[in-house]
């Protein structure tokens, strides 16, 4: 079924935008509609990234795209990036995840703690999608606690040595530098964590495709595995500093997510509105029934709080205010409202909705994991719970 996707704006944000905001947003939604959709769902099937969309990602400027201009990137403000973000995951979160760990979990940790060589070395080729990079945070046995990693790196005369695992990878497959936090300390001393960017060729790097996923098919995921990998003194990232400087970094991811999620809950709505306005059933739409009807406004609804949701905190970023518990409170508000969204378009699609030549199974199940990835929803609530009452629960 054809889509179209023109603006949802139920409460006229488009008012609010700078006209170079709607630029960048409606480039990239042409891009999504004329070059990603027409492969997605074959790549998704297929299981595989479309690598073959690579160059014209880096050529539109998207990766890294709120970094200066100096470094080869578009120096955007962070309301038109996170339109980008949107634009993306209405399209696939597998796409929109590749540009986001590129830019906010690659490029913004070398921008925010690397040196200038580093900068000068990594972001002009990250930016032009010359280069991929990927983020090696988690652990098999560390996610939602990551001070507990036990990926090491130890300093000698000549460097650093690296021994560890990586899993749930985004473009480690693909990726040509990893951007790997590591302990140099003690076990559990979250102040001795520090960054390093690893070039995937060195010797005792390997990676290896995450096999089994029900969820993010057209994404490359992937599990590290460094043994005695041998760096410079100057692979370590001079700027970063504990376990603060990775979470700098997934406040970064998080907040391309807050806007992502509700791009992929837009391409919901519009094949749920699209389709119920032409499939007929007793004798009439089945928009005209008041079941979808309650459906539709249900998604509606959500998605506009989203859509303010995110706005607003775009701007507090750009001002410099926003905080980071209000970045949870967006990922975690607008990845649960667009999983309700993707899975009630879903059931209004009826049989057809398990199809892949429709989208909305294919993001309900990506959103899955976007559920969980970049915190659970559960580490958002204990984030705000402590926000709210100034009580840790964990």
């Amino acid at each position: 079924m054809a889509k179209s996707f023109e603006g949802i704006d139920f409460y006229n944000l488009d008012a609010l935008l700078g006209e170079e905001e709607r630029m960048v947003r409606d480039a990239i939604r042409r891009w999504v509609e004329e070059s990603l959709l027409p492969v997605i769902g074959d790549a998704y099937i297929e299981h595989r990234f479309p690598v073959e969309l690579i160059p014209e990602i880096g050529e539109l400027g998207v990766l890294g795209a709120n970094l200066p201009e100096e470094y080869g990137c578009a120096g955007l403000n962070n309301v038109a990036y996170g339109l980008i973000m949107q634009e993306l995951e209405r399209g696939d979160s597998g796409i929109r995840s590749f540009a986001s760990v590129q830019g906010a979990l690659v490029m913004y940790p070398i921008h925010a703690f690397g040196s200038e060589e580093q900068r000068r070395a990594w972001l002009p080729a990250l930016a032009s999608a010359e280069k991929i990079g990927c983020f090696g945070l988690t652990e098999p046995d560390y996610g939602s606690n990551p001070a507990g990693m036990i990926t090491r790196a130890r300093e000698t005369s000549d460097g650093w040595i690296l021994n560890g695992a990586k899993m749930w990878i985004t473009n480690g497959s693909m990726a040509d530098v990893a951007v790997i936090w590591a302990q140099t300390g003690e076990p559990g001393d979250a102040r001795a964590i520090r960054g390093f960017v690893v070039p995937t060729d060195a010797p005792g790097f390997s990676a290896r495709d995450q096999k089994g996923k029900l969820s993010l098919l057209a994404s490359d995921t992937s599990e590290l595995v460094l043994k005695d990998v041998q760096l410079p003194h100057d692979a370590i990232l001079p700027g970063s500093n504990g376990l603060r400087s990775p979470l700098m970094c997934l406040t970064q991811a998080r907040y391309g997510i807050a806007w992502g999620a509700v791009g992929a809950a837009m391409a919901c709505y519009h094949e749920a509105t699209g389709y119920a306005t032409e499939r007929v059933m007793f004798d009439g739409p089945i928009a005209g029934k008041q079941i979808q009807q309650a459906r539709i406004a249900d998604m509606l609804t959500g998605i506009t709080q989203g859509q303010l949701l995110s706005y607003r905190l775009g701007r507090m970023k750009d001002e410099g205010t926003m905080t980071p518990q209000q970045v949870s409170l967006a990922k975690r508000a607008n990845v649960d409202m667009a999983c309700n969204v993707a899975r009630e378009a879903r059931r209004l699609l009826g049989a057809n909705g398990i199809l892949v030549e429709y989208s909305a199974m294919r993001h309900m199940a990506n959103l899955e994991s976007i559920y969980t990835y970049e915190g659970t929803h559960d580490i958002h609530s204990l984030i705000l719970g402590q926000a709210a009452t100034g009580i840790a629960a964990f």
